[in-house]
């Protein structure tokens, strides 16, 4: 599965044929107006053709607005977009309403942004409908484990493309990685340089220093050369630039190894109090006897958290 890394626009074949970039620009946290839309232009500057966005995010009109001023084709940029668990019984009009917002004929890729117990075989069935339709030119999840991947496939006509989840060298998913690359789905990692807070550790520090490159364009090669799909996000120029430099060099396979063992099972975006692996949703204790969350403890966690990083302090850099 890994895609021949020759530029920031170099793609991977997705099993229904549509080729998606290797590396992206996350905007989760970006704010409305000129923060976005210039992120977004610096980054087709510098080469990105691929922007990941949300309708929980609230900057899908911005990333449309710096779509057309880019002067970009539209069909040389891939564009994702989300949706949101509270839309899942009504995903029709929550994907025209993204649709209108980024002010695109259609979409590249659109997710059900998190597994949610209620609705999402039913909103999975519209995916598909919006998907037959042509308006989504692939479907797929976000935040789903081995389990839920495997339960989705029972009802799916269409099996996901993509299954987007955080993923970096301290939380090396290896498992979801070897059964997404069994099944074909393919594993696109967010937050892949842990929010800026392990960009210190000193492996990646020894090994940028061994490349000539920086921690974070180390921690990015690391995700390609295991065949991710990459959205690290930023909103400094020369940082969105930095990180779309990647594509001149190759990480020795001793050294891919010392950074697979740097694995804590460490979630930059929803860490708990002990730091530990939690699914984000099912009920109750699986098989490996670890608590899992409520559904009352996956909104006050999950969904709130990201509320208030929506309407109300937001972070415009921590990767």
């Amino acid at each position: 599965m890994n895609p021949p890394l020759s530029s920031p626009s170099a793609s991977i074949r997705l099993w229904n044929g549509i080729l998606m970039p290797a590396l992206g620009l996350g905007v989760y946290q970006l704010p409305k107006g000129t923060a976005t839309v210039q992120a977004v232009r610096w980054a087709l500057e510098a080469g990105y053709r691929h922007i990941d966005t949300a309708g929980f995010y609230g900057n899908e009109a911005e990333v449309g607005e710096a779509i057309r001023a880019s002067g970009v084709p539209r069909s040389e940029i891939f564009v994702t977009t989300k949706l949101w668990p509270t839309n899942f019984f009504r995903a029709e009009v929550a994907f025209q309403k993204s649709r209108t917002a980024l002010g695109l004929d259609y979409i590249d890729l659109y997710l059900l942004h998190f597994p949610s117990p209620l609705w999402k075989n039913h909103a999975w069935k519209q995916l598909e409908t919006i998907y037959a339709r042509g308006e989504a030119h692939a479907i797929g999840v976000s935040n789903y484990s081995i389990k839920q991947l495997a339960d989705l496939q029972k009802i799916a006509q269409v099996k996901p493309m993509v299954n987007q989840v955080e993923f970096s060298p301290f939380l090396y998913q290896k498992e979801l990685l070897d059964y997404c690359t069994s099944q074909q789905i393919q594993l696109e990692a967010y937050s892949p340089l842990t929010r800026g807070k392990r960009l210190d550790d000193g492996t990646i520090n020894e090994l940028a220093k061994k490349y000539q490159k920086s921690p974070a364009q180390i921690m990015i090669r690391w995700s390609l050369q295991h065949g991710l799909v990459v959205i690290p996000k930023s909103s400094h120029q020369e940082r969105i630039q930095e990180n779309g430099r990647v594509f001149d060099f190759e990480l020795q396979k001793e050294d891919m190894k010392k950074m697979d063992a740097l694995n804590q099972n460490y979630r930059a975006l929803f860490p708990n109090k002990q730091n530990e692996t939690r699914h984000l949703h099912p009920l109750k204790a699986g098989k490996d006897g670890a608590r899992r969350l409520s559904t009352t403890e996956f909104w006050d966690q999950i969904c709130r958290p990201i509320q208030f990083g929506r309407r109300g302090r937001r972070s415009t850099d921590p990767r």
